[in-house]
């Protein structure tokens, strides 16, 4: 009996504790011409868990107009050596298109999915926002203006960042005009910080307004959804 009821407490206080935990992401984006390189670190627990993304290489494929990127993951503390798996996945353009029809799926299929989203995101923090752009065209006149038109969408997006989640420090924007050659370069990081608890309430919301019975899902992110779990909703 008193072994059950050890056992329970213990279960009972793992919960909680995933529950409170706080998950720290920290984006890196890097894009000049044809060099790209993208990182995501997940952290936990004070770094005793992490987890890295590392896209180092993204390029177009020879076959045809596919993406192929090489992708390297590690996980482990970070007192500890870190197991590296390597991998090369390429997406097609209809890869893509099946992704915004999941997409659309998963909005038709649950009621109020912007409130649900934009109440998750009231608890996201945001932090260290840097986001550096290089940008010439060769021609001074065009370069002026696209310029104008990086600063306004910059702005428009760090608008819509400051209103939907909780930003914390004062972004650091810049745009840098290339009057002499045609450049593109573009470094963009920053950091975000939720409970996982919050993460979970909004999957259980996601369910409990699931409507319209089972969706076409095209992708093999949200075909193991069964009809059953569709159905019991």
């Amino acid at each position: 009996m008193w072994a059950l009821l050890i056992t329970l407490a213990v279960i009972f206080l793992l919960i909680i504790l995933i529950i409170i935990t706080k998950l720290t992401i920290t984006l890196s984006l890097y894009h000049g011409n044809d060099n790209d390189h993208f990182k995501v670190k997940l952290r936990a627990w004070f770094g005793l868990l992490k987890y890295t993304i590392d896209v180092p290489l993204v390029k177009l494929d020879d076959d045809g107009p596919n993406i192929v990127f090489e992708e390297k993951t590690k996980r482990g503390k970070e007192t500890q050596p870190s197991k590296t798996k390597e991998s090369k996945k390429k997406v097609t353009p209809n890869d893509f298109i099946k992704s915004l029809h999941d997409t659309k799926e998963i909005i038709t299929h649950v009621q109020a999915m912007h409130r649900i989203i934009r109440h998750f995101l009231k608890k996201v923090k945001i932090d260290k926002i840097f986001w550096k752009t290089l940008f010439g065209t060769g021609d001074a006149a065009s370069t002026g203006t696209m310029t104008g038109a990086i600063w306004g969408l910059k702005g428009s997006i760090i608008g819509l960042i400051s209103r939907y989640m909780r930003l914390q420090s004062m972004p650091a924007v810049e745009v840098v005009p290339s009057f002499q050659k045609a450049v593109i370069q573009t470094h963009f990081s920053c950091i975000i910080q939720f409970r996982i608890g919050n993460a979970i309430l909004v999957g259980l919301k996601i369910l409990r307004y699931w409507r319209g019975g089972k969706a076409d899902f095209k992708t093999k992110a949200f075909s193991p959804i069964s009809d059953k779990e569709q159905q019991s909703v």
